[in-house]
């Protein structure tokens, strides 16, 4: 597809969209160019501070939709998101961010093509660790929470005694709801060689087609595999979020993302409460039985890949159609959330109070 010129962006004449699509490396970005009807190209905005292999906002002509490319991990995310909304070429004070990108996912809870909606990003990287070999016999993995204790019989897990702020983030759950519904709208790609790998498995919903799921996302820069480290981070998932939180995703940005957009949203100049967190799962985060974790993360064709990334779009362009079209009366005023919405800190306080963080972390009573 030609690609017309960037231009640097102009402070005086700040591009306003309705929706922002943030992806996270090339394929995830490439299905939405392919959309000539959409046409991101039409307004080619460099921005400064931007990856320098994505150092350009894309949108279409009228500027009520944008994507963008972050690159891969925690620190590109967090910095593309914080120079997006300090540049001064957008007015976000009104958009919506869609993170459409892929992960890896729980067999358990979700299949290869699957859509997830999630309520929490929990950085489950964000833990004290001991190597795997060097573990007491009575634990369950290496990782336990910063500042805890180490787990015993009478403390079986203990909550970060040390926070820093980005260990979870909860956005809005009636906006995700209806997310969820137009998603599953849409008719989800798949593949024989796709439903042939996950047959492995032998069990639900890993052997079942594609679906649209709520369930929560996990950050980490390592990219792991394995039933013991899902295992614990399913665990630690559930204390971070007082039980209520659903490990199914494996990715390695979105609590970074989220953290850049709740800094922007502090002072302003976006709102925290219209983010939502659509992953496609790509892959399985553990082995089927009779493979190895070895084989299964370094060799194996899950054959996921492809329609994960075409779902990406299959799904995400039925709420980009829905902002559009029901902009004036519905996304313009907000979906008012009925959730607590923020961090574990409270950094963004609003009527509602925190049900994640302990109270004694609180910024904001």
């Amino acid at each position: 597809m030609k690609r017309d010129a960037s231009s640097l962006c102009s402070s005086a004449a700040p591009v306003k969209p309705k929706i922002f699509i943030i992806s996270m490396f090339s394929s995830e970005a490439d299905v939405w160019y392919e959309d000539t009807t959409l046409n991101l190209y039409a307004n080619n905005v460099t921005v400064p501070g931007f990856s320098p292999l994505f150092p350009d906002a894309h949108c279409t002509a009228s500027g009520e939709v944008c994507q963008l490319t972050t690159g891969e991990g925690e620190i590109n995310a967090a910095g593309t998101l914080l120079a997006l909304w300090s540049s001064g070429c957008f007015d976000l004070t009104s958009t919506y961010f869609m993170i459409a990108g892929i992960s890896g996912g729980n067999p358990h809870l979700v299949t290869t093509g699957s859509v997830t909606f999630a309520k929490y990003a929990v950085q489950v990287g964000l833990q004290e660790e001991f190597d795997q070999s060097q573990v007491p016999a009575n634990a369950t993995s290496g990782y336990y929470p910063q500042g805890a204790y180490y787990p015993d019989e009478a403390n079986p897990i203990d909550y970060p005694g040390s926070l820093y702020g980005t260990e979870v983030f909860e956005v809005n759950e009636n906006l995700l709801d209806r997310a969820y519904y137009l998603a599953s709208l849409a008719t989800l790609n798949d593949t024989d060689a796709a439903a042939a790998y996950r047959a492995t498995y032998g069990y639900s919903p890993a052997n079942q087609p594609p679906s649209v799921v709520k369930c929560d996302s996990a950050t980490s820069d390592q990219y792991w595999s394995g039933s013991v480290l899902g295992n614990a981070f399913s665990n630690y998932t559930a204390l971070l979020t007082n039980g209520s939180g659903v490990y199914c995703g494996t990715q390695q940005e979105d609590n970074a993302t989220l953290e850049s957009l709740i800094r922007g949203a502090i002072i302003g100049k976006l709102e925290f409460s219209r983010i939502i967190i659509m992953r496609t799962i790509s892959d399985f985060d553990r082995a089927p039985p009779g493979e190895t974790e070895v084989y299964h993360l370094l060799y194996a064709e899950q054959e996921g890949f492809e329609i994960s990334i075409q779902n990406i779009y299959l799904a995400g362009i039925e709420i980009v159609k829905d902002v559009l079209m029901y902009w004036n009366g519905t996304y313009d005023k907000g979906l008012k959330p009925g959730n607590y919405i923020g961090d574990v800190f409270n950094s963004l306080p609003g009527p509602i109070a925190p049900d994640i963080g302990d109270e004694a972390n609180y910024i904001n009573a």
